[in-house]
């Protein structure tokens, strides 16, 4: 069932949080995908419980009995989160991250951890720890990353709800590449942490992952909201009537790039469906610094690594994903120059998309250029029959992070080997809820 399914049946009482909760930890157990890295039965069933009395008590709960995965990297008071990484092999979170203490009193039952790539870092779920996440569809190729995870959860059908963070994409393509819905907020529409140091600058977000838009717009109503611990975090403004939106569809977002024909074509085909749905869709690309590179931001990715986890590396390198090492090496070796150069193309990035915002509400893009690849890839050799780098598989997500701009993966179609891939919608920085309801147009479209 969905997760607003769940939350009415176990509300009317008919059925309990308790035989929920067992349900999910049964599915878990079934599964050999590897999406849920650590469970605690015996906490989740007292959580469960606890659902259950409080619902008895009469109290009305949004989430009530809905049973959760949580990335790795995301802290659950109580629970083993290590980030992927032996150097948190051990660690227990000594609190609940806000968005997490906001689920529990939603109701919402944790029945698991998901899989992560080694600190959120890699475009492929896999970690020294716990080894390659699968794909639900082709146990050979991966889910991509580093939400894999959560997103397998959903797609494999454990659970209903997934909670990921997003500081690149990582919550977008996996979804994009299962099949689900993968949501990242406004920067500081969630409020962040209380949690561990993170690689990543002002640009990360908690993101649900989810079966359908109604799922994630639930479990991002529960979440949402300022909270004087985060201050970046903020209020949504209230969605104000007015004239009708202005819809546009980039087909590269505006970049330089290679996609696959299967997925070209299907997003054409998407995109004209929603038009003839009765929705107007201008053809408009963004425009972006003629000099920006395809990896001009991923130096401070690097160098946040490097910050962290510079010191560790040097003593022990046998430590760490050798992927994740590399990058920290290419961190160590930087100069305050190529940093500084970083955070003006990320500064660039973000003034270009609120210039396009101007004249735009909601734009409609790829979500990735592929589908899913061999998990023992970075990403796949070729991309529109062109040799392809490690990260040509991630192009189409990583702006919104640093324009801090809402952005939500919905499913649009499969090429011939029945891989999906997904329609990207992007909008301004804190029309989170005008976002949502234009991909719920889209999808029942999809749905038909």
């Amino acid at each position: 069932m969905r997760a607003t399914e769940i939350a009415s049946a176990v509300t009317a009482r008919q059925t309990t949080a308790m035989e929920i909760a067992e349900q999910a930890l049964a599915r878990i157990a079934a599964s050999d995908l590897n999406a849920v890295v650590t469970i605690d039965p015996e906490r989740t069933r007292a959580d469960a419980k606890a659902v259950d009395r409080r619902v008895a008590s009469g109290e009305t709960l949004p989430l009530a009995g809905v049973p959760i995965v949580v990335k790795d990297n995301i802290w659950v008071e109580g629970w083993r989160i290590t980030q992927g990484s032996r150097l948190f092999a051990d660690f227990v979170a000594p609190e609940d991250a806000i968005a997490i203490t906001r689920l529990r009193r939603a109701g919402a039952v944790i029945v698991g951890i998901g899989a992560t790539s080694e600190f959120a870092c890699k475009g492929v779920t896999t970690s020294p720890l716990y080894g390659p996440t699968r794909h639900p569809l082709d146990p050979r190729l991966t889910p991509g990353g580093s939400s894999g995870g959560p997103a397998v959860a959903v797609a494999a059908g454990q659970v209903p709800l997934a909670i990921g963070t997003d500081a690149g994409g990582s919550s977008r393509r996996p979804p994009a590449h299962v099949g689900v819905v993968g949501f990242k907020p406004s920067y500081g529409a969630i409020p962040y942490g209380p949690g561990f140091a993170e690689p990543f600058w002002r640009i990360s977000a908690i993101a649900p992952i989810t079966t359908d838009v109604a799922d994630a717009s639930l479990a991002f109503d529960v979440m949402a909201g300022a909270d004087a611990r985060d201050p970046d975090s903020f209020d949504l403004p209230s969605a104000a009537a007015g004239a009708p939106l202005r819809l546009a569809f980039s087909p590269r977002l505006g970049l330089d790039v290679s996609v696959d024909d299967a997925v070209s074509a299907g997003l054409q085909q998407a995109v004209d469906r929603v038009r003839a749905s009765g929705l107007a869709i201008l053809d408009k690309d963004p425009v972006w610094p003629a000099d920006l590179a395809e990896d001009a931001v991923m130096p401070l990715q690097h160098a946040g690594l490097a910050a962290l986890y510079g010191d560790a590396l040097r003593s022990d390198p046998t430590q760490f994903d050798p992927d994740i090492a590399r990058q920290i090496e290419r961190g160590l070796g930087l100069s305050g120059a190529e940093v500084g150069r970083a955070l003006e193309a990320s500064t660039q990035i973000a003034r270009a998309f609120a210039a396009f915002f101007t004249e735009v509400d909601v734009l409609l893009a790829p979500t990735v250029p592929c589908v899913a690849w061999p998990f023992t890839q970075l990403g796949p050799s070729e991309i529109g029959g062109k040799a392809a780098s490690p990260r040509a598989h991630a192009v189409f997500t990583p702006f919104a992070n640093h324009a801090g701009v809402p952005a939500i993966s919905i499913p649009c179609g499969v090429n011939s080997r029945d891989l999906p891939f997904g329609l990207q919608l992007i909008a301004a920085r804190g029309h989170d809820r005008v976002l949502l309801e234009v991909a719920a147009q889209a999808e029942r479209v999809f749905r038909g």
